[in-house]
């Protein structure tokens, strides 16, 4: 690191869990985001001020003026841009030494496969079960860390799946994709606003920790969030022996 680094991450630096070898570790890894939305942009923006060294933004959306109400990594005149696209305008005026790459597109298949292969750690802030159920198949299938958001209403979760642990569960095991989980959509049913940036920071704080090798992430465990009481609830998670992502069948 040079001098100027090691100042901007100076705060880091001092936490002895992180040092200059962990810094060092962000400056030099690779996070894949799915998703530029509310989410995301909090996600975003805490990979990109923390020193994530490579970090690919997908979104296949462009900023509505409804978004600006959460979607904080956004800004009044990038409405009608892609979100990608405003994500990383916003993201190298915040830190001009990160390398953000914007992929203005929903990835999916081989090109999808072949972004998590590239990633170190992936950040699922997508909005759909159709998404989070093929970045989850990708991440198993290539034994990449997952760290998985979502947020409706005043209700958010937060897990991280990390299939390089032999009996870690999957996206598939708490929710599998032959199942009847209900999607709802804040067009429709509404968002709290600091809801998404709690789930969306939280989220980033587990991949740093992922990147960093600093403390215990929340793999095998879930954590719910009610924030209209401000509650917040922790719940095991165990491997499906049925599961027909993780356990090959």
């Amino acid at each position: 690191m040079n001098d100027e680094q090691l100042l901007r991450y100076s705060r880091h630096i001092l936490l002895p869990e992180i040092g200059i070898e962990g810094q060092q570790r962000l400056l030099a890894s690779r996070a894949l985001l799915i998703g530029a939305g509310g989410l995301g942009s909090p996600a975003a923006l805490y990979l990109a001020s923390a020193g994530v060294g490579n970090l690919t933004v997908c979104d296949g959306d462009k900023v509505d003026l409804s978004n600006l109400q959460r979607q904080i990594v956004h800004r009044e005149a990038a409405v009608g841009r892609h979100k990608a696209e405003s994500a990383r305008e916003t993201l190298l005026a915040l830190n001009s030494q990160a390398c953000i790459s914007a992929i203005t597109e929903r990835v999916e298949g081989e090109r999808l496969q072949s972004l998590i292969a590239q990633a170190d750690v992936v950040i699922d802030a997508s909005d759909n079960f159709a998404t989070r159920h093929a970045v989850n198949r990708a991440c198993v299938s290539l034994r990449k860390p997952l760290v998985s958001g979502a947020g409706i209403r005043f209700d958010g979760q937060l897990a991280v799946f990390d299939l390089r642990a032999a009996d870690a569960p999957c996206y598939a095991c708490l929710f599998p994709e032959e199942g009847e989980a209900e999607e709802m959509r804040c067009a429709v049913t509404g968002v709290f606003a600091p809801l998404v940036g709690i789930v969306g920071a939280m989220q980033a704080a587990e991949a740093l920790k992922l990147l960093a090798g600093a403390g215990t992430t929340m793999s095998g465990r879930l954590l719910l969030i009610d924030a209209l009481s401000m509650e917040l609830r922790t719940v095991k998670l165990a491997r499906d022996p049925g599961c027909r992502v993780c356990t090959g069948r």
